[in-house]
């Protein structure tokens, strides 16, 4: 799967003005539901939010990558968003989150998961992506960022 596969540009949103942690995740379910009528958000809601019960997929320095599996998916998906103000996600810094980058798999797959998880970490470990995407003028700008370094990351 190419990256614009995973994260095509209608699954990332940018400056959106959410406030807490219950909107910014219906969002991230409305963006990764979409294109696809037969997949429902509240499915997709209710495993990003069963996995975030366990733990607060927040990194630090303003980023969280929410994750789940999904029965019935047949494909990875990746949706992508900024906020115009931090929110609290209860981050191992207590930094408020701003950068969210959620992530969906079919419910079997485990090593999918992992290895997905892991590449998009690595893609917001990046202090200097993070300050360029925050700084986005626009939406097309952000997606650009996300696709250069998703595309670096995956040449690794």
């Amino acid at each position: 799967m190419h990256d614009d596969e995973l994260l095509p540009p209608q699954r990332v949103a940018w400056d959106l003005p959410l406030t807490s942690r219950k909107r910014v995740m219906e969002a991230l379910s409305r963006l990764l539901t979409a294109e696809d009528p037969d997949l429902a958000e509240t499915v997709v809601y209710d495993s990003l939010l069963t996995r975030e019960r366990l733990g607060s997929t927040a990194l630090g320095h303003g980023v969280a990558l929410p994750h789940g599996r999904v029965p019935g998916l047949e494909e990875a998906r990746v949706a992508c968003l900024h906020t115009r103000e931090g929110v609290d996600f209860e981050a191992p810094d207590a930094e408020p989150v701003d950068l969210f980058c959620a992530l969906v798999v079919p419910e079997q797959s485990a090593d999918e998961h992992v290895q997905l998880l892991a590449r998009l970490a690595r893609v917001f470990s990046d202090a200097e992506l993070r300050r360029r995407l925050r700084e986005a003028p626009d939406v097309e700008t952000f997606y650009r960022l996300l696709l250069e370094r998703l595309a670096m990351e995956g040449d690794r």
